[in-house]
């Protein structure tokens, strides 16, 4: 009797897998002084800047650096600019150990895939003990890749204004937009961005690492552009020949390049 009423009692919750567009910031340097003057020169008293956004702090290029790094002085500095870092990526175990000291999570390295795609071996290498997850899914894709291809993920296309406020993620593809992206509006995708209308807000191409991605626009007048996590806004000025113009920005390694289309 007891395991029957149990069974008809409806579920109070569900676990399910989410992902979050997140922010990532990437630490070329443990001088909080520093890092705080280039905040401030970036950023300034930009309060539209950012908009309670999720943070991984990427410590893959500090994580030689023998100086401490002050996490509790790095997320007071965050989220004075109206973010919530919640993670940390890369650097050294003393690094990470400080980071969870502060309540931060630790998550994995991105998975090497190009050089994965890259190897061609003449007959299959025997099974590696315990495969971490992502190197079966790497293997998969590959198997998929030569035999049968995947469907292709479609295209989002909105046809309509996105406002302030609003945002718009075309999870696995590309996005196409209509309409204005307004000042304050968010869009994002896992592959590339056409705009068909003037681009006023924030543009994030290559969500998911996809360096490959770019940005189109028919008015190029963005409060920020990135591609990749690599991102640019407009206090610093765009060029004479893209401002306003219809444009293109795509990523040459660790460099922004905005071309007229």
């Amino acid at each position: 009797m007891v395991a029957s009423s149990r069974s008809s009692t409806p579920a109070s919750f569900e676990l399910k897998s989410a992902q979050l567009p997140v922010v990532a910031v990437v630490l070329k340097s443990t001088d909080g002084a520093q890092l705080a003057a280039q905040f401030e020169r970036q950023l300034g008293d930009d309060q539209a800047f950012f908009d309670d956004d999720l943070v991984l702090i990427d410590l893959t290029a500090v994580a030689d650096d023998t100086a401490p790094l002050d996490f509790a002085a790095l997320v007071a500095l965050l989220r004075e600019h109206h973010t919530r870092p919640v993670a940390v990526r890369g650097g050294s175990e003393a690094q990470r150990q400080a980071a969870r000291a502060q309540g931060l999570a630790t998550v994995p390295d991105l998975p090497a895939r190009a050089a994965v795609r890259a190897e061609a071996p003449a007959s299959a290498p025997p099974p590696p003990e315990a495969p971490p997850m992502h190197e079966v899914e790497v293997v998969r894709e590959v198997e998929v890749v030569r035999e049968v291809p995947a469907p292709a993920v479609p295209t989002m296309v909105i046809d309509k204004p996105v406002r302030s406020g609003q945002q718009i993620y075309a999870r696995g593809g590309d996005l196409v937009v209509l309409e204005t992206v307004n000042f304050g509006a968010e869009v994002i995708a896992d592959g590339n961005i056409h705009i068909y209308a003037p681009l006023r807000g924030r543009a994030m191409a290559g969500a998911r690492g996809d360096i490959g991605a770019r940005i189109f626009t028919t008015c190029l007048e963005p409060q920020l552009v990135s591609i990749a996590g690599m991102y640019r806004t407009t206090d610093t000025e765009l060029p004479e020949t893209v401002r306003g113009k219809a444009a293109q920005v795509r990523l040459d390694g660790e460099k922004l390049i905005f071309e007229p289309l």
